[in-house]
């Protein structure tokens, strides 16, 4: 069983992930035809958060915002209080349920 330490340095690690990733491949979805769908489960879309193909072939790309992310993560690592282990255990939830 994880504890709250354990659970705090994942979401930490998780959120400098975030922070660092690349949007290369997000771009490379974007130019992607139908006949190449296979290549998508290779791509890292980690950063990627919105992507819409509208009908007249323009693609509309929304990425994670780093800034926001450092942010957070800086107070994360400032704040040692019960409100951030709230804020982490309600992470680690939203984690869980999307996988």
């Amino acid at each position: 069983m994880k504890t709250e330490r354990d659970r705090r340095e994942q979401i930490l690690k998780r959120m400098e992930l975030l922070a660092s990733c690349k949007v290369n491949d997000a771009v490379k979805l974007a130019f992607l035809d139908g006949k190449q769908l296979d290549k998508i489960d290779k791509l890292d879309l980690k950063c990627l958060t919105e992507f819409r193909r509208h009908g007249n072939g323009a693609v509309e790309l929304k990425l994670l915002d780093r800034t926001l992310t450092l942010e957070k993560l800086y107070a994360m690592l400032q704040d040692d209080s019960e409100d951030a282990d709230a804020f982490f255990r309600a992470l680690e939830g939203t984690r869980e349920h999307e996988s």
